[in-house]
């Protein structure tokens, strides 16, 4: 057995560990999963489906402690283009990553308070009166403090130690730094007068991660001279401009190294792949508003229940052209299903994905498309219970078909 068919089957074995939804939620901040196809990369290409991890959420500063007025608060600063006001009043906890002083060297452990910690409580009516005829209008650094406690609690330092203590103490001096984040406590629900709803926080991005992924595991008996791949990525909410992000080597370099595995292409090998390889970007899309329409441009406005997004922007910030468009609507259109569109309004200005970055960083033809939802950015997101199997299909069927292209 070659080094990469060793490979393939201890990735294949540890995915097999995990299912879909279980598989997002321990998710590192950037992960890179394939299947070997039955054909080297270079006559075979890849068909590669990417997504991205991160959320808009508030981060917690290095010093963090903060007492006023007999309060004990954490500093925080804002993560993406967060909806600030949705952060107000909730049962938020705290997670991430943290670094320990140990012999020889520093440690990194994993940290999830899971429980409601923090809140960011809102004002009272009786003192804003103007509140609901002029708005509301906070200030990131003098209205998002969360309170974690009364006046001389726990600073956060002692509060990491005892929670990564277990059996074994952990000294609250050898907390050296941290990554942490807040996030909404809530449980996740399927709703709605039919069941036709699903709130949650961070579907976007990690309802495309969970299709990606169980797109993938479904692929797994099947037999394609494509090597199918799932890329996501951290820190699209801020510009993707990291080693971890989709403007780093991170892709292109995994490719290359598929390339070399197979051993039989020199040094024409990755260009050859990639010109027959395609890339899906998959991130979420926004449904229209009932209460604000006027902000769609008329006769796109995707519908949540209706399946499918194929994004457009002729200013680039989705990579679709008409041949990937045409390559999207055509899996859809075998399983029944009829994609939806979505372009920006000409008088405002849209978003972006990792779609034209991985195009431009890696030389691949790419689509951007994603399901439809509500309160995008919110602390808790709205989408469509029925639009998720759909979306796995057209991404499996993606993966697995290698007259896609």
């Amino acid at each position: 057995m070659s080094p990469f068919e060793q490979t393939y089957d201890r990735i294949t074995a540890w995915l097999a560990g995990f299912d879909p939804v279980s598989l997002v939620a321990q998710l590192c901040a950037l992960l890179l999963a394939f299947a070997v196809g039955s054909a080297a990369p270079a006559a075979g290409g890849f068909r590669i489906v990417g997504a991205h991890t991160d959320s808009p959420n508030l981060r917690v500063k290095p010093i963090p402690d903060v007492d006023s007025n007999g309060y004990r608060q954490l500093a925080v600063e804002v993560y993406g283009g967060a909806l600030l006001h949705t952060w107000l009043d909730r049962d938020l906890s705290l997670a991430g990553r943290v670094t320990l002083r140990s012999d020889p060297a520093t440690q990194v452990r994993l940290i999830d308070f899971a429980r409601p910690l923090l809140r960011i409580p809102s004002l009272a009516i009786h003192l804003q009166r103007e509140l609901n005829q002029e708005g509301l209008k906070l200030n990131a650094q003098q209205h998002l403090a969360p309170v974690i406690g009364l006046e001389g609690s726990r600073d956060l330092t002692a509060l990491l130690a005892a929670e990564l203590g277990g059996e074994r103490a952990v000294d609250a001096a050898d907390v050296l730094a941290f990554d942490l984040m807040t996030y909404d406590f809530q449980r996740s629900a399927v709703t709605g007068a039919g069941d036709e709803f699903v709130f949650a926080p961070r579907l976007d991005n990690l309802a495309s991660c969970h299709a990606a992924l169980s797109a993938l595991i479904a692929t797994a008996s099947a037999s394609t001279a494509a090597t199918r791949v799932v890329v996501l990525y951290d820190h699209e909410e801020v510009g993707s401009r990291s080693a971890e992000g989709a403007g780093g080597p991170f892709l292109v370099s995994s490719l290359a190294r598929l390339v070399a595995a197979a051993g039989d292409a020199g040094v024409q090998g990755l260009p050859r792949a990639l010109a027959r390889s395609m890339l899906v970007s998959a991130d979420m899309a926004h449904a229209v508003h009932p209460n604000y329409a006027d902000k769609h441009e008329p006769g796109h406005r995707p519908r949540i229940g209706r399946g499918p997004v194929i994004k457009l922007n002729a200013g680039g910030a989705y990579a679709t052209d008409a041949r990937t468009a045409g390559v999207f609507a055509g899996l859809c259109g075998r399983l029944g299903i009829s994609p939806q569109r979505f372009v920006s309004r000409s008088d405002l200005a849209c978003g972006s994905t990792i779609g034209p970055i991985s195009a431009a960083r890696v030389g691949i033809r790419t689509v951007d498309v994603g399901n439809p939802m509500l309160s995008m950015h919110s602390c808790r997101e709205m989408a469509g219970a029925a639009d998720v199997e759909p979306m796995i299909a057209v991404l499996r069927l993606f993966l697995e078909d290698d007259a896609v292209l």
